[in-house]
């Protein structure tokens, strides 16, 4: 079988629109999956049993269920219950939010879990409220320890992203199947697309592997 490459190089600039779409999606799901995760811990830390419980189950729903179906439950199912119309854009967001959430508070759990528990009980004797505690002592080293792990999560909610595609957002991936449907040749655009996905993770990598060096050098 012949595999031409030069077919897709009218429709490269297509293709690479999607990043945008992409980055979007990424970026924006995991601020508001940050944010949600820092809740989510401070629940699972706290000594009141129905945040507890109700940030474990919340946890083990979304980690325990594939994301590909959080999402279609929420695009095609909740319109179907909630009489709505859900755009695809926001649906993702949505779905990734929520979903990055669920591992994103593990891993801030866990990082506030390895601060020296001498630092609370000091913070405690001195008087400190506890939010503050949390804000200005607490939640900053517990950053620096996860700092990793959270790039980690950044880096596969990047390559996951491409199952947006099922919902008809025009994504990289969309895009590149677009093509292959318009020019009867899917390799090449795929693995287009592949490579696009491949340097985003490299350069986030990079990136990752940069600010954590900046930050132990600052300690």
């Amino acid at each position: 079988m012949d595999i031409n490459f030069s077919s897709i190089v009218p429709s490269i600039p297509f293709i690479l629109q999607g990043i945008w779409v992409t980055l979007q999606i990424v970026f924006l799901s995991l601020i508001i999956g940050f944010a949600w995760g820092i809740i989510l811990a401070l629940f699972k830390i706290s000594r009141i049993k129905p945040l507890m419980w109700l940030a474990d189950a919340y946890t083990s729903i979304f980690r325990g269920t594939p994301l590909v179906l959080q999402l279609l439950i929420i695009y095609f199912g909740l319109p179907q219950i909630l009489g709505i119309t859900i755009d695809p854009y926001p649906a993702a967001v949505a779905a990734f939010s929520l979903n990055s959430a669920a591992y994103i508070s593990e891993i801030i759990r866990a990082g506030i879990n390895a601060i020296d528990k001498g630092q609370t009980e000091a913070s405690m004797a001195l008087g400190v409220p506890y939010s503050k505690m949390m804000k200005d002592i607490i939640l900053p080293q517990a950053f620096k320890n996860i700092l990793p792990a959270l790039m980690n999560e950044f880096i596969t909610l990047t390559k996951e992203s491409a199952i947006v595609t099922v919902i008809g957002v025009q994504d990289i991936m969309r895009r590149a199947y677009q093509v292959g449907a318009d020019t009867y040749n899917y390799f090449a655009p795929l693995i287009f697309a592949g490579l696009i996905y491949y340097v985003l993770v490299m350069v986030l990598t990079l990136l990752g592997k940069g600010i954590e060096g900046r930050m132990k050098r600052s300690d």
